[in-house]
């Protein structure tokens, strides 16, 4: 299991009685677990919230599925995002974050992830586009992204868009309650590799919900039993980066933000936001 030498992390208040799930993740803490901060676990009020967001989060994106097309600049893309957040009482959470221009990303081919809407930035048959979308809504975030693709494309980029959401899939299964990051990050990597593609090591899924980004940081590669522990309550994203050659990447010194492959071949992404339970994954961002 991940290993962590710090003070404790998991606090129950004082004058708190101990619940069973209290008593269970401050055993494994004092077996040497990394465990989260204890105001990690999201309330109902706070899940309800979240999933709220979420809702406009997933109707933007359908709304980008209907709309995309050969021809399309990405800046008509960004146009759609804001108008729609903006029209539901929302907040497109990437519009001037850390600096940010926009209010979407859009990662076309061998973009990995921040890619800048542009108005000369135009789609064309064959592209293969990952749109990255978050919401705030009343103060709470919801984030998503998915792939499209512009009408045909070769078989190996279509493969490579299959497997980068099967492996969202498979990183969603590995999640249980009371294991660890690791074992999300251990099975995508498995598939990817089986089918003969590699995982981004440079950005990773995170905590969300009342924050754009909080813990736990969700590698996309990794062993089995090692990272955050997974309590029921935690909120995250899981977004494999899976690329079609070398999992390395570069930012582009002109923009500052556009995450590109080292080799020029195109990369892939899924993304949503899930919500940890007893008895597994919730998905909050359909």
């Amino acid at each position: 299991m991940g290993m962590f030498n710090n003070r404790k992390r998991w606090r129950v208040p004082a004058g708190v009685e101990p619940t069973a799930l209290d008593r269970r993740v401050m055993a494994m803490e004092s077996r040497g677990a990394l465990v989260p901060k204890r105001t990690l676990i999201r309330t109902p009020e706070q899940i309800e919230g979240i999933k709220r967001s979420g809702v406009i989060n997933t109707a933007i994106l359908d709304l980008v599925g209907e709309k995309i097309h050969a021809g399309m600049s990405t800046l008509e893309i960004d146009e759609l995002v804001h108008n729609y957040t903006i029209e539901h009482g929302a907040i497109p959470a990437t519009l001037g974050y850390e600096g940010y221009p926009k209010s979407v990303c859009t990662s076309i081919n061998e973009v990995v992830c921040h890619g800048i809407p542009s108005a000369k930035e135009i789609l064309k048959e064959g592209d293969i586009i990952n749109v990255d979308c978050t919401t705030i809504l009343d103060g709470y975030y919801a984030d998503a992204s998915r792939m499209f693709v512009i009408g045909e494309t070769t078989p190996r980029k279509q493969k490579l868009v299959d497997v980068a959401k099967e492996c969202l899939e498979i990183g969603m299964e590995a999640a249980k309650p009371f294991g660890f990051v690791g074992d999300i990050g251990n099975a995508i990597e498995r598939h990817a590799h089986k089918n003969g593609f590699s995982v981004v090591r440079d950005l990773c899924g995170h905590g969300v919900g009342l924050k754009f980004h909080d813990d736990p940081e969700v590698l996309h590669y990794g062993k089995k039993g090692t990272g955050m522990l997974l309590v029921p309550g935690m909120v995250f994203t899981i977004e494999p980066m899976i690329n079609m050659g070398t999992w390395k990447v570069f930012i582009d010194s002109a923009d500052g933000w556009t995450v590109i492959t080292e080799d020029e071949l195109p990369s892939a992404q899924w993304e949503h936001t899930f919500l940890m339970t007893e008895t597994g994954l919730e998905i909050l961002t359909h």
